[in-house]
Parts: structure tokens; C-alpha cells; sequence
């Protein structure tokens, strides 16, 4: 009879709690379909005590994290602490170091550690599996490695954090600024803990570089990939978007260009009616384009307890059936060195302008955007009560380095009352 699989799982929040409660609650339904029983032999937390609505009772505890990894009775090492370093990276590297795979939903640690501990996982025979670090119950990570194995990847885009795509859409259905939606979200605790993470795009950034690495055969560059947050989006640039048949997403861009790779976390209009588009609330979408394939869409939930730990059982269960894969879809020792490659892809761009109301300065305006060959598809001023003129323009197809050439003019007139706007356009 074939050994149980026995798990040792460091890490009892939400998603530990999730996939504990898949291991009692359809154990046999996971032995029927990997061919073996699939055990819990040991977990680790920071606390004790706390409640978290599992029964603990059958396994044994250890306090160090590292310890657990190392454990005789532990085949896979599950880990679901989080953080860039510190324990979950120490445990790890232990885990491998002792011949145990390992399964983690940790993106930080992967986004900026990830080459080296797939060498290591790599040399030890041992599997690094890591589907549920990316766009939580998505499988995006088998789909890259193994349905579009045949494919070169043109191009991945996609929405990739939930937190942001809430405050968005909630901007636009209940009409209120981003100061009282951040707050709301932070109150329903959606943000981490470091909500710049979220707001910021780093989050999301961290799961495009992983998919970036499987895509191109790179190695992992955090370092290499272009971020802006939404902190800056306001509810007039959501209607303005609306009442030209966009939205605005914050959304992740990765494609190789002959100036090498490109990886963009911003935020950019998509058409309303795109699948990107009609994307709402929480819920993560992934756009994979490939050569033989065409475009696929994925599209689901991106966070929450049933669906990463679902993401987490479907990589215990594949290392239960015998199957073994290279970490990134391709020996990590093959994997070249990113390089990294500002985005100069022509789009159209929408531009928001708060200028001082004064004689003369639209026509300085115009010309800054004429001499960096920026061309004008159709322009808007808006009314206004105070000495603040709001000024909308949409251009034709230009490159990223021409917005911020007119954009430098503009703010070297000392016109501006704000900090302008400039979003890219993209036509999915």
C-alpha cells in the first residue's frame, strides 16, 4: 500500500485554516483522487491558544517554524506565514535542505528569493510548488506550466489584487472619493497590514513577476518591474473614464520587447465592456496571450480562505500523484538573467490637468504636448467654481517617454494646481 503524504503546515490564519479543513473534511475524496492518503502530521503558529475553527487536537505543535520543516514525519512542508524573510524564508530553505517539497502562497519571498531557492529545490530533487501565491483560487501557474507549455507567451496582463479592484469599482458604483473607500476597505480589512502593499501595486507586481518568469523564461526581477499606485486616482478621473467607455484598473503588464523585458504595475483605462472591464468587487483576472493559443482569460477569486488554500491542495495533490516540475516551467539554471526594459509600447494616453486659470496657458499647455510630439485626439475643460481649471485630454497613440517629456514641459510652466494624471490606454 502506498505511504501516506504527511504535511507539516507552518501557519494557522486563514488560509492554514482553509486547507486543514480540505484535509478532515474530504480526505477521502483527495485519496481517491491522488492515489494515497494525505495526512497532517504537524503545524506551527505564533499563538497557541487562539480559535481558529479547526480541531488541532490530532497534531503535534511546534513553536519554531524551522523545527517543523525538519520534522522525520513531515513530507511537505506547507508555508502559509507570509514575509519577504525571516521565518517563512529560514523555513523554507530548511525544508529543502532536508529533502522535504515545499508549497508555499508567500509571492514576497518568492518575488525577491525565488531564483535561489529553485536552485536549491532544484538540486535537491525536491518540488517548489507556489500556486496559490498568485491570484488566489486562479490556476494560472498550472496553466503556464503545463496547458501553454507548447506556447511562446506574447504578452500577460491582468487584474491581480482584489483590495485595489474594490476601492475602483466602489469609487465608481457608490460615487465617493478614494480617501473615504481606502478607509472603508481598511475598516473591512481588506488592506495588509502595509496597505501601501496593496494601494501601491507591490502586491500585485510581486505575482507579475512570477508570472513574468514563467512566461519568458527569465529569472524572477522585482527589481526591473515599473510601479504606480492608485493613491492619486480620483472619482472625476472614474467618470471622465466611464463617459469614454473605459475603467480603470490597476493593471499588470508583462511582455519581452527587443529592448528586453518589460513588467508595469499601473493603473490604465481598459474598454468597459472587456472582460477587464466588466471585472468587479474583489474578484482577479489574468490575460494570457501565446502564439498557437490565441487569448485565454482567467478569471476568479484572488484571496480568501477556500479559494487559496483550494490553490494550495491542488499543488499538495499533484506532488501526491508523483508529479514533478521544474519550479518556473523550466530548469531555474536555464533561466536567463532578466533584462530589464523601461515600457515604450505605443497607446493612447488619458491626461488630467488642473490648471491655474489664467490667460495664455492652454496655449502653453498645447504647445509642451506639440513639441514632445504628443498629438491630441479630443480635449475637454470642465467648469469650475474656484481658480482651478480641470482640463481632460486623450492623445493618439504615443510612447510612455513622450507623456513624460510634455508632462516635465507642462509642470516647468509652474501652470499646474495639482499634480497631473497621465494613464495609458489599453485595448484588450
Amino acid at each position: 500500500m502506498t505511504s501516506p503524504l504527511r504535511l507539516g503546515i507552518a501557519g494557522l490564519g486563514t488560509v492554514g485554516a482553509g486547507v486543514i479543513k480540505i484535509v478532515q473534511e474530504h480526505g477521502a475524496l483527495l485519496a481517491a483522487r491522488s492515489g494515497r492518503e494525505i495526512t497532517i502530521s504537524a503545524v506551527s503558529a505564533r499563538s497557541r491558544g487562539k480559535d481558529r475553527g479547526v480541531d488541532l487536537s490530532d497534531y503535534s505543535w511546534e513553536d519554531d517554524p524551522v523545527a517543523l520543516a525538519k520534522r522525520d514525519d513531515v513530507d511537505v512542508f506547507v508555508e502559509l506565514m507570509g514575509g519577504e524573510d525571516g521565518p517563512a524564508k529560514a523555513a523554507s530553505e530548511a525544508a529543502i535542505a532536508a529533502g522535504k517539497h515545499v508549497i508555499t502562497a508567500n509571492k514576497a519571498m518568492l518575488a525577491h528569493h525565488g531564483q535561489t531557492l529553485a536552485l536549491a529545490a532544484e538540486a535537491k530533487g525536491v518540488n517548489l510548488r507556489f500556486e496559490a501565491a498568485v491570484a488566489g483560487g486562479i490556476p494560472v501557474i498550472k496553466t503556464l506550466t503545463e496547458g501553454l507549455a507548447a506556447n511562446r507567451i506574447t504578452r500577460i496582463m491582468g487584474v491581480m489584487n482584489g483590495t485595489c479592484n474594490y476601492i475602483l469599482t466602489r469609487m465608481e458604483n457608490a460615487g465617493l472619493p478614494y480617501d473615504e473607500v481606502f478607509e472603508e476597505a481598511n475598516q473591512l480589512g481588506f488592506l495588509e497590514a502595509d496597505p501601501n502593499l496593496d494601494v501601491g501595486g507591490i502586491d500585485a507586481a510581486h505575482k507579475l513577476v512570477l508570472l513574468s518568469s514563467i512566461a519568458f523564461g527569465t529569472q524572477v526581477d522585482f527589481s526591473g518591474a515599473q510601479l504606480e499606485g492608485i493613491g492619486l486616482i480620483s472619482i472625476d478621473d472614474i467618470m471622465a473614464a466611464k463617459d469614454m467607455g473605459y475603467r480603470i484598473k490597476l493593471l499588470g503588464l508583462a511582455n519581452m520587447t527587443g529592448s528586453g523585458l518589460e513588467q508595469t504595475m499601473q493603473p490604465c483605462l481598459v474598454p468597459y465592456n472587456s472582460p477587464l472591464g466588466q471585472l468587479e468587487g474583489g474578484t482577479n483576472m489574468v490575460v494570457i496571450e501565446g502564439d498557437a493559443v490565441g487569448q485565454i482569460v482567467l478569471r476568479g477569486a484572488g484571496a480568501g480562505e477556500g479559494p487559496t488554500a483550494s490553490a494550495v491542495m491542488g499543488d499538495v495533490m499533484d506532488i501526491a500523484r508523483g508529479i514533478s516540475l521544474a519550479v518556473f516551467g523550466q530548469p531555474a539554471k536555464t533561466l536567463t538573467p532578466a533584462k530589464a526594459a523601461k515600457s515604450n509600447t505605443p497607446s493612447a494616453y488619458y491626461i488630467r490637468l488642473s490648471l491655474k486659470d489664467a490667460t495664455g496657458v492652454m496655449a502653453k499647455v498645447t504647445t509642451a504636448l506639440a513639441d514632445a510630439g504628443v498629438s491630441i485626439d479630443r480635449m475637454r475643460q470642465k467648469e469650475h467654481q474656484d481658480d482651478a481649471a480641470p482640463v481632460l485630454i486623450v492623445t493618439h497613440e504615443v510612447t510612455p517617454a513622450a507623456i513624460e517629456a510634455a508632462l516635465t514641459a507642462i509642470k516647468a510652466t509652474g501652470d499646474l494646481a495639482s499634480t497631473p494624471i497621465a494613464l495609458k490606454i489599453v485595448e484588450v
